[in-house]
């Protein structure tokens, strides 16, 4: 299977409409690109980039607000679609990765730039699961929504 087939392969729904894997794919790419391009241990990043320049010239104030509002949406969807829970969930999940891929010396844990890299990209999981977080709950359970529903009778 070459790349082409393995980024649009196609699966029909049970309601007849049909899914590719692009989206998959498309907000990974995403999540590394926002959490890359945050912050990375090589320097090229947002941080270092507002560090050394002057935070009210040229578009850098246009850049920090396009930067936070990305995050704002990131972190709303991790919480809508995870929960606190869920998040965490994830994150213990990637720190027991991360543990057997130092157990058997993979990665050696006292390097900075390993770490930093280990963060980057386990935040890029984090948002990747948040924003996929009701596709995968839906393959599950065959229930699409996730959003918490109250009953307006127990307000009144």
């Amino acid at each position: 299977m070459n790349i082409k087939e393995t980024m649009t392969n196609t699966r029909a729904t049970k309601q007849g409409g049909s899914e590719t894997s692009f989206r998959w794919w498309v907000t990974a790419i995403m999540a590394l690109i926002l959490s890359i391009g945050t912050w990375n241990p090589t320097g090229f990043h947002f941080l270092h980039y507002v560090s050394v320049s002057n935070p009210l010239s040229g578009f850098t104030p246009f850049a920090i607000l396009i930067m936070l509002g990305l995050w704002l949406m990131a972190i709303r969807s991790i919480f809508q679609s995870l929960g606190l829970y869920g998040a965490l969930f994830i994150v213990i999940m990637i720190l027991a990765f991360v543990w057997g891929l130092n157990q058997y010396g993979l990665i050696d844990l006292k390097n900075f730039d390993q770490l930093g890299w280990i963060a980057t990209i386990g935040m890029a999981i984090i948002i990747w699961a948040g924003l996929n977080a009701s596709k995968i709950w839906k393959q599950i359970t065959g229930v699409y929504s996730t959003d918490r529903i109250d009953d307006e009778s127990s307000g009144s």
